[in-house]
């Protein structure tokens, strides 16, 4: 009974033996395209163009760095939330919002240059029509970006401003 029971163990020994180590895998995400929109990480206080508070955003890296996460608080009680994420297959970001009014915009676009984010796509507004919003954030420096919202109802002849606000980065202690 002992030598069955040690060739069992030998062929066991021998089959670990003989399975490869695992091999270390890229992480995902860490591409220099993911890495396009983290201008916009951090915790924010947001301003009109006049100067007038407009809200609060914190925007978070979630998923080991797969996705960042928007968590908006207007001063006029409006929440919302976004998901961004580079799309690999198809070389986009992808932007999903939703809010308390129960907007839903399903953007997409590209970084044309460093610091720069551009989204757009096609929504259905409550009363029916189709237009096109096309949000654009712009880096000003470390500390400051812009964020210009604005949409079509004309295929882009004419543009109006649904909102436009520049987020001033808060420390950490402020929030």
């Amino acid at each position: 009974m002992l030598v069955p029971l040690l060739t069992i163990v030998g062929v066991i020994s021998v089959a670990f033996a003989a399975t490869p180590a695992p091999q270390a895998t890229a992480q995902p995400c860490t591409a220099a395209q993911y890495r396009q929109f983290d201008f916009w990480l951090g915790d924010w206080r947001v301003v009109d163009p006049q100067g007038k508070p407009a809200g609060t955003n914190l925007v978070t890296a979630e998923y080991g760095g797969c996705a960042l996460q928007e968590h908006w608080k207007g001063v006029g009680g409006d929440q919302g939330s976004s998901f961004n994420i580079f799309n690999g297959t198809a070389g986009k970001w992808h932007q999903t919002w939703v809010d308390n009014s129960g907007t839903l915009l399903l953007l997409d676009g590209e970084s044309p240059n460093p610091g720069v984010m551009v989204l757009s796509g096609m929504r259905r507004t409550r009363a029916g029509r189709m237009v096109e919003d096309r949000i654009t954030w712009t880096k000003i420096d470390d500390d400051h970006i812009r964020q210009l919202w604005d949409y079509t109802a004309d295929g882009g002849k004419k543009w109006s401003v649904v909102f436009d606000g520049t987020y001033i980065r808060q420390q950490a202690s402020s929030r």
